[in-house]
């Protein structure tokens, strides 16, 4: 059994992740600021050689990181793979966005997955294998009016899985990125039958995702399936983007 951390688990994409890494046999770590009712039914429903656990953190707080990751090795031991999903998103055009709102971004979207990934990296070079996805978003190559910040912040994880892979290769640490785009959680749940058709039609496949279908794609890159697969971006967007 691998133990898997993945932030922002507790709820939508995040949740579905923890959810499939744990039905297909890892132990699944979700890291969130609280935990919410879902992910405590998730944990006492999983049956067989997975499971869920949580644990409470909040990745704005880097002074407190890297006491963090060491305890989360002496609580769980060795960490085998890291899913950097948690992210804040501000709709505004650009210039009408606070100088605080876009810090946050940054400070969340950019600068806590690389410090985490710097820490629990550390851990799975003395392993000698290991495996890192980013959750990106297709609007880091797409652009989407009124998300310019936050496209900013999807598009350097993309910089930082290439750059990264190229690093930690020779390790055999793969490091891989997925890509959603509009997928079906609760907040798309909220929109009106008529703007989810809408959206929907944009799509190849004239339909949209599903976080599990978000999750499918970790589970693989987490595989041994993925072993040669490193350094790139899987889009899943039913064909939006196509």
């Amino acid at each position: 059994m691998h133990n898997i951390l993945v932030t922002g688990g507790s709820r939508g994409i995040g949740l579905a992740i923890v959810r499939a890494l744990a039905a297909n046999g890892h132990r699944a770590i979700a890291i969130a600021r609280s935990e919410t009712e879902a992910l405590k039914s998730t944990a006492a429903e999983t049956r067989g050689p997975g499971e869920v656990r949580f644990e409470r953190f909040d990745l704005g707080d880097f002074d407190a990181m890297p006491e963090f990751v060491r305890g989360l090795r002496k609580r769980h031991g060795p960490i085998r793979g890291l899913v950097n999903n948690a992210g804040v998103s501000v709709e505004g055009l650009l210039t009408t966005l606070r100088t605080d709102d876009i810090e946050r971004l940054v400070r969340i979207n950019t600068t806590a997955p690389i410090l985490l990934t710097r820490l629990v990296a550390r851990q799975m070079l003395a392993a000698g294998a290991g495996r890192i996805v980013n959750v990106s978003s297709i609007v880091a190559s797409t652009g989407y009016s009124g998300l310019s910040a936050y496209a900013a912040t999807k598009s350097s994880l993309i910089g930082f899985t290439r750059s990264l892979a190229r690093e930690l290769g020779p390790l055999d640490i793969t490091v891989n990125a997925v890509a959603p785009g509009f997928v079906e959680t609760e907040l798309t749940s909220e929109m009106s039958v008529e703007d989810r058709a809408r959206v929907a039609r944009r799509a190849a496949l004239r339909r949209l995702p599903g976080a599990e279908d978000v999750a499918a794609a970790v589970v693989y890159l987490m595989d041994a399936a993925a072993a040669n697969v490193t350094g790139t971006v899987l889009t899943i967007d039913a064909g939006a983007t196509a």
